[in-house]
């Protein structure tokens, strides 16, 4: 398995160095990540189950699609990559806002992210990768809301703490009325 490697950076988000993508996690190091979300017409957000294969969080839901960029590669284009390799299909992304977190994903695992939020609107279907993701859905935000408060455990870390800064982001700049 070819090593992966993430981006390291300060909170002002200048490149430290670069480290093993596992490593990172296991010693909770800050990291540049991106988080991908895409809406479709009805202004429905797009969001997969992560498949039960993935290393951390297999089968919750989450947001369309995320990762790390690879060194020398731009946040957008590794967005592209992912959303790509992952949902099978590419669109525009407009980046939304970027924050910092920190959160335990178990198995001795934390993710202490800069993570980079982009916003894309497309009616495609994806063709998903099996090996990444289980299952997908359109929904509407008040029913991801719903589902937050009621069974917060069934979706990602890091969705759940991007969905409340996201609802913040989407009142400021009216997303819903978007158009394609």
């Amino acid at each position: 398995m070819k090593e992966e490697l993430v981006i390291l950076v300060d909170k002002e988000d200048r490149v430290t160095g670069q480290m093993e993508k596992m490593q990172a996690h296991l010693k909770g190091v800050l990291h540049r990540a991106f988080s991908v979300f895409v809406f479709n017409s009805e202004g429905e957000l797009m969001i997969q189950q992560r498949a039960l294969s993935k290393y951390h969080s297999p089968g919750l839901w989450t947001n369309t699609c995320c990762s790390h960029p690879r060194p020398g590669e731009e946040i957008r284009e590794a967005a592209l990559r992912r959303l790509q390799e992952e949902m099978g299909f590419t669109c525009h992304l407009e980046k939304a806002f970027q924050f910092i977190y920190r959160a335990d994903v178990g198995a001795g695992l934390t993710e202490h992210e800069l993570d980079h939020v982009l916003v894309g609107y497309c009616n495609a279907v994806p063709a998903i990768n099996p090996e990444e993701v289980m299952s997908w859905r359109w929904i509407n935000l008040d029913d991801i809301r719903e589902g937050i408060r009621k069974d917060p455990n069934q979706y990602t870390v890091w969705f759940r703490i991007i969905f409340d800064r996201f609802g913040r982001y989407i009142e400021q700049n009216k997303l819903n009325n978007k158009k394609l």
